[in-house]
């Protein structure tokens, strides 16, 4: 036998109990992306490596794919052929290839999820992992997609997020129109620059991205700090009236394209004040996606654990991709669910009622009478109760502390005819074809801690 290797940093296996939390949070989106009308789609784990390119991400960071024979030829291992076949490091690239594709299958606006595995080769760390499980959702249209899909997409990920039990958090959402005609409104022309210099806010602080700024070379002090003021608007009042209040002192002229920008946003909040109050709020520090995201965008943390950055972000993009003929609009959000289950896990926010699915061990009085057993268990699988025999004959109080040490709540005895709650010590005569137990024991469960 091959000797065991050391794990691998940046590729998280949970234990039977983290995975049945994990099964719990993609359950849950699930079902909540279906009722909210979105169709399951899945797509191939490779994309050809122009293609992963083409979203700005270095070749450092994605996984080519190799065969062995074909190592050290080459193109091969380190080769940047860009016809190599790499992993997808998110669902946005081959999502984009997927709507070209199929545009003549599809009825437009199309409303898609997918969960999927990405892979990334970036430095692992707390919530960062090189293999890990996205969920997207998007809405996309042929041509045109109308604004209130971008009111939509938030609401729908708090109504996912809420159902999950995660405890607070909030959905922090800007408009890239705003803010590129803020900048334009005071004179700046290197937008680019300037949202880059400004993300950048919670690392370097204030004076660090006041000297980015100026070094642009087309930026004056005033239109700076105005910048970076204007960063500093949150909250779910006020905004619009804030934001014209920092550039008109400045000396700028508030534009049209930042009226329309701050409109949209106000849109968006009243909206979310209705179905989901106090959840989603704004930030004019939000500077994400910028050289492909053309309107909202959302960025997600949960109180109190802000340092592990956003565990769902996304935006409005107005060419996810195209045809030569045909432009396709959308808008979505995509929650990092291995981000989010690891700290689940690591702050003790949830906990699964038992790490196995089995509700009754079955027990065996001795190895002769096995066969009874089985068939018990026979009787309960029919009816989609899960449950397992006794892996030996040993006494009782044994197979007792055998099914407590997994979780599972009854135990049965053929012998007699009788099932027992081993938390309570409740012990009850039962028949196979008729007993069931509680609905809340049924299968695992998972609950919020706190």
């Amino acid at each position: 036998m091959a000797a065991i290797t050391a794990s691998l940093s940046g590729f998280p296996e949970w234990l039977p109990a983290g995975r049945v939390v994990e099964n719990h949070v993609l359950d849950t989106l699930r079902r909540e992306f279906e009722l909210h009308g979105f169709a399951s789609i899945e797509t191939r784990a490779v994309e050809p490596l122009k293609e992963l390119l083409r979203k700005g991400e270095t070749s450092k960071e994605v996984y080519l794919l190799s065969r062995l024979a074909d190592l050290g030829a080459e193109g091969g291992e380190g080769g940047t052929d860009p016809n190599r076949l790499g992993l997808h490091f998110d669902l946005t690239v081959p999502f984009a290839r997927y709507v070209v594709e199929n545009a003549g299958h599809l009825h437009f606006p199309f409303r898609r999820y997918q969960i999927q595995k990405v892979w990334r080769g970036e430095r692992p760390q707390d919530g960062r992992f090189r293999e890990f499980t996205q969920a997207d959702i998007d809405v996309v249209g042929d041509g045109t997609l109308a604004f209130h899909h971008e009111v939509e997409i938030p609401l729908v990920m708090a109504a996912a997020l809420t159902k999950l039990g995660i405890g607070e958090f909030a959905i922090h959402v800007n408009n890239r129109k705003a803010a590129q005609g803020a900048y334009e409104s005071l004179g700046i022309r290197d937008v680019e620059g300037a949202l880059r210099a400004i993300d950048k806010l919670a690392k370097i602080g204030p004076a660090g991205v006041q000297a980015e700024l100026e070094a642009l070379g087309d930026v004056n002090p005033a239109a700076a700090q105005a910048a970076i003021e204007l960063a500093g608007i949150t909250g779910t009042e006020g905004i619009s009236a804030a934001a014209r209040a920092v550039v008109e002192k400045a000396g700028g002229v508030v534009s049209e394209l930042m009226e329309q920008g701050l409109a949209e946003l106000e849109e968006l909040l009243a909206a979310a004040s209705e179905r989901a109050p106090g959840v989603v709020v704004a930030d004019l520090s939000v500077a994400r996606g910028l050289d492909y995201y053309t309107g909202s965008v959302y960025e997600t943390f949960l109180v109190g654990h802000e340092s592990l950055g956003s565990i769902c972000s996304g935006g409005r993009y107005d060419s996810l991709a195209s045809d030569g003929k045909r432009t396709y609009p959308g808008v979505g959000m995509s929650i990092g669910v291995s981000r989010l289950v690891s700290r689940m896990l690591s702050a003790d926010l949830a906990s699964a009622s038992r790490q196995v699915p089995s509700a009754v061990l079955v027990a065996v009085t001795d190895e002769a009478e096995r066969a009874a057993s089985d068939a018990v268990a026979v009787e309960l699988r029919k009816r989609a109760i899960p449950c397992e025999v006794s892996p030996s004959a040993a006494k009782f109080g044994k197979q007792i502390r055998h099914a407590d040490r997994r979780g599972i709540p009854f135990v049965w005895f053929p012998g007699t005819g009788e099932v027992k709650d081993i938390r309570s010590g409740e012990q009850v005569a039962a028949d196979p074809r008729t007993w069931e137990p509680p609905a809340q024991d049924w299968w695992p469960t998972v609950v919020a801690n706190g």
